[in-house]
């Protein structure tokens, strides 16, 4: 489990990015660089970083389902991701 203090700082970056998307974008229609220096760092969507939705890991992230690998086999094994198997052959 991730420290509370890293997840809380993903949370606070994301919804800064959603705030200011669409002044991020008109600027950048623009041309206004300046403008988009003077808006927080933590609004650039590049500063983002993929965790797990259930723990907070930031490594072996799972776009498609959201969650860290460790999670996933958990949840995968205990049947709780449909359509998800164990591979046999």
């Amino acid at each position: 489990m991730a420290r509370k203090s890293l997840i809380a700082r993903e949370v606070k970056r994301s919804r800064l990015v959603a705030k200011y998307a669409a002044k991020r974008k008109k600027l950048k229609e623009e041309g206004d660089w300046d403008g988009l220096d003077k808006l927080p760092r933590n609004s650039n969507p590049n500063r983002l970083h993929n965790r797990c939705g259930l723990t907070g890991r930031p490594k072996g992230y799972m776009r498609r389902f959201g969650i860290c690998r460790v999670k996933f086999r958990e949840m995968a094994n205990d049947g709780k991701i449909p359509g998800v198997t164990k591979a046999s052959w």
